[in-house]
């Protein structure tokens, strides 16, 4: 479809700014755990990749996400320039490997509120975005269905997975990274949210960058281009369609009928190999040919010529909301959430008020007198520790928001003052419902 051609709101989708993405000479050192010595996990990686196109270690350098590497070396460019954290952040997004949704949400309202909290558009903008997504995404027939609780059955395993890669997506980012978006789904569902993001990428023409775990030889066939990784140095970068002709020109044929990935790991891995020195030379011997090869040289040229090419990277003008508008949003999804999810509030109130109850039937069978003092001691002992104790009922809930904002404030979404502002007046009503009830639950009982 022709940009110009699509409505506002879905133009907004589109990358128009951000052409390619290079690193070169990327090396991660970290302080190895039983020498503690300096140990390179990732060692002089470099690759481009192009608009509508490792392991976690790389995945996360190249997305600039918080690290306790002992130090990083090499350049990350965007059009050949670099560019600065927080511009990053405004054109990149990051989908963990951990699901971190809200399962008291629908999925309509987890991009909703997704799409509230990134931008300031209109209502009916808005809609048209999400529904641009949902319909991408294949969501639309479950866009009603909450996600799901421990108490309350939601949309299934390889649809969370799409959800959380469409919850970005709604943000609008340039270039997407992903950590193992497959990762705990059978063969057919990682094929589809594969071939979601494939569809995704070149309809919005976004780079997509994702560390994928032996994927089924349809899932592997679905991606554009590969980086082969092992011992933290690159042994193959380039396009998939290529991999048999350099293995084969090396002198190493992958058998017919087998998943080419199984092949590459079992090549490269030298974990079980009862001679590891052996193993070694090998797999050295594998890495030197890459480095030498033309297809590595082409690489590097082409990166150089990206760099030599650098265009400035334009950044629309930023339409966040305020931190008002972020706060509201944020306390409207905590609504929505308390009165939906019964591990939140409902729970905890109802043991409040049992509580008090209990405390009450005990109370009107002391005496007022000297010798029930030690009674009534140990009483207002058992009611403080149940008061402290009856946090841990709020333990699951708290969790689920607490994942949901280191992943959101990563991304830039929002800021730990606006959450926990929201959190605060969210628990208002629950703390005067919690004191009122018990007390005039208590006092009904407890009155001569």
């Amino acid at each position: 479809m022709d940009l110009e051609q699509r409505p506002v709101a879905q133009k907004q989708l589109v990358n128009t700014s951000v052409r390619n993405i290079t690193w070169r000479g990327v090396t991660v050192t970290v302080n190895d755990r039983k020498t503690k010595q300096s140990k390179t996990i990732v060692d002089n990686v470099e690759g481009i990749v192009n608009a509508g196109s490792g392991k976690t270690t790389l995945l996360n350098v190249l997305a600039r996400r918080p690290t306790k590497y002992r130090s990083i070396d090499g350049s990350i460019l965007v059009n050949g320039n670099s560019v600065t954290q927080s511009a990053f952040r405004q054109i990149s997004c990051f989908v963990e490997q951990q699901d971190a949704l809200i399962g008291a949400l629908t999925v309509f309202e987890t991009l909703s509120f997704t799409s509230r909290l990134a931008t300031s558009l209109k209502r009916d903008e808005r809609l048209l975005q999400i529904n641009a997504v949902l319909e991408s995404f294949g969501l639309v027939h479950q866009a009603d269905t909450v996600i799901g609780t421990i108490l309350r059955k939601g949309i299934s395993d390889g649809q969370k997975r799409r959800l959380a890669v469409a919850r970005q997506l709604v943000t609008s980012p340039k270039i997407l990274f992903l950590d193992e978006p497959t990762s705990g789904l059978d063969s057919a569902a990682s094929f589809e949210v594969v071939q979601y993001l494939r569809a995704t990428a070149r309809r919005n023409n976004l780079i997509v960058i994702c560390s994928v775990h032996q994927p089924s030889t349809s899932t592997f066939n679905l991606f554009d281009k590969l980086l082969l990784v092992a011992a933290g140095k690159p042994h193959y970068f380039g396009s998939v369609s290529n991999v048999n002709e350099h293995y084969r020109d090396i002198g190493v044929d992958i058998a017919q009928r087998v998943n080419p990935t199984d092949f590459l790991l079992e090549l490269v891995n030298i974990d079980f190999a009862q001679d590891k020195a052996a193993a070694s030379r090998r797999l050295h011997k594998l890495q030197s040919a890459w480095q030498a090869s033309a297809a590595s040289k082409e690489n590097h040229d082409a990166i150089l010529g990206a760099e030599r090419a650098a265009e400035c990277l334009y950044i629309e003008s930023s339409n966040r909301p305020s931190m008002c508008n972020r706060t509201a949003t944020l306390l409207h999804r905590s609504f929505v959430k308390s009165y939906r999810d019964p591990m939140a509030y409902s729970i905890r109130l109802g043991f409040s008020v049992s509580f008090a109850i209990l405390i009450a039937t005990v109370w009107i069978r002391l005496d007022h007198n000297q010798e029930s003092i030690q009674s009534l001691i140990s009483e207002l002992y058992f009611a403080t520790c149940f008061i402290s104790l009856s946090a841990i009922i709020y333990g699951p809930a708290f969790i689920e928001d607490y994942m949901q904002f280191i992943q959101d404030f990563r991304n830039g979404l929002y800021d730990a003052t606006e959450f926990a502002l929201s959190n605060f007046f969210i628990s208002i009503p629950l703390v005067v419902l919690a004191t009122v009830a018990p007390t005039i639950a208590s006092a009904c009982m407890t009155r001569p």
